[in-house]
């Protein structure tokens, strides 16, 4: 609902991205009332290209669904449990993506917005938070993620003394389906895993031969990057989701260890012929008429992606559709926790949480009055968290995993 007034006790819920838009929807199922801030469309963003709620910028992707063998799988089931809003609205937007669970960004979006916005207990306040929350909000969650508006990203970076919240994430291109010459790319998820709403044959696969695979990798580290804006400058890189060239300046064969390896695939056309590497594409849409290239996020110049993509032997005809963005993903340190005590104690517990992205990372905020997990704490897959962040070892210095 937009326009209700709610009384101070109502909970103020600081951006309309993921995590806030499942905050706002937990608070309110909980009969408790919320009114929802979010700038859009009055300010957007870098990366944002509409006002809808929870709209999902870089991969469409919410990683492994597996909940019997993979962490966030298991995570994707307990939200499940809990009534969530989002993995709801995922659930009814499905696309194809093997093992992982996939969406139509722009009707998983609608989904979200209409559900927010049709709930009697939350009033959807379309205005940017220019600075703190004010003293007389008692119950307020900051939930802004990876785009943070200047103003306020500067006021939590002076109360919390912490003079990093971000890492650099990308975005990958987006191209059309019909642009893919399918006499040499082929139908086939790795492993030949089916995956939620799956066939095992979920991906476009496109081979490189060795020539062609150092060919691609020599224009990337040539290729013209594009000039960091201001808010970039000096900001570290996201291990998790590195741009494709600053993979390939690492070492040559960085790309076909990672999102180009050709594991667990067949050339369906010479099933005898191994791929030296291989390019994989993701359904991005209901109507299956654009994929994502998987792992191809990039700070390359437009001249310079045509060029690189036209190395990619079964790409020469990839019509690029989307302009590549470069954003921060995680507004929180590494030790993510850190900042929110921060926060939380320097505001005299004025402010009931700290700063969250994605509901598929580890909440930095923990209530007290919080019930205890659905599943006992041996099968949680944070249990490893907290020892990891207490801990001086080098292997303990834990990073997000990588996106399927």
């Amino acid at each position: 609902m937009t326009g209700t007034q709610f009384p101070s006790e109502a909970v103020h819920i600081i951006g309309a991205g993921l995590a806030g838009s499942e905050a706002a929807w937990q608070v309110a199922k909980s009969g408790i009332p919320v009114v929802l801030h979010e700038m859009r469309p009055g300010r957007m963003t870098e990366a944002h290209r509409t006002d809808g709620l929870a709209e999902l910028v870089c991969s469409n992707s919410f990683r492994s669904d597996d909940a019997a063998n993979n962490a966030v799988g298991l995570l994707h089931a307990e939200m499940r449990r809990l009534g969530s809003l989002i993995m709801r609205s995922a659930d009814a937007n499905q696309v194809p993506a093997g093992g992982a669970l996939a969406v139509d960004r722009d009707g998983f979006s609608a989904a979200v917005t209409k559900a927010l916005h049709d709930h009697p207990l939350i009033e959807i306040d379309r205005a940017e938070l220019k600075g703190l929350p004010p003293a007389e909000w008692r119950n307020v969650i900051v939930a802004t993620g990876p785009l943070t508006s200047a103003p306020l990203a500067d006021a939590i970076r002076e109360l919390t003394d912490e003079n990093a919240l971000a890492f650099f994430d990308a975005i990958a291109p987006i191209v059309h389906r019909d642009s893919i010459d399918m006499s040499v790319a082929w139908f086939q998820s790795r492993y030949d895993k089916v995956g939620p709403g799956g066939t095992g044959a979920d991906y476009i696969n496109c081979p490189l031969t060795k020539e062609q695979y150092d060919a691609f990798v020599d224009a990337l580290i040539s290729g013209e990057k594009t000039d960091f804006k201001e808010w970039e400058t000096n900001t570290p890189y996201f291990d998790g989701c590195l741009p494709i060239e600053v993979m390939a300046e690492r070492g040559r064969e960085t790309l076909r260890h990672g999102p180009m390896k050709p594991v667990g695939l067949t050339n369906l056309h010479d099933p005898s012929v191994k791929a030296y590497a291989i390019v994989q594409l993701r359904q991005d849409n209901k109507l299956g008429t654009l994929y994502n290239m998987v792992g191809f996020q990039t700070k390359l110049k437009h001249g310079a992606q045509q060029a690189s993509v036209a190395l990619c032997g079964s790409n020469d005809r990839l019509r690029r559709l989307c302009g590549i963005r470069q954003h921060r993903p995680d507004c929180r340190p590494l030790c993510g926790c850190r900042c929110a005590c921060n926060l939380a104690g320097a505001a005299a517990g004025d402010i009931r949480a700290g700063i969250v992205a994605r509901p598929h990372h580890r909440r930095a905020y923990r209530d007290h009055r919080c019930r205890p997990p659905l599943l006992p704490a041996h099968e949680h897959q944070f249990r490893a968290v907290p020892a990891a962040r207490q801990s001086a070892d080098p292997k303990w210095r834990w990073q997000p995993a990588a996106r399927q």
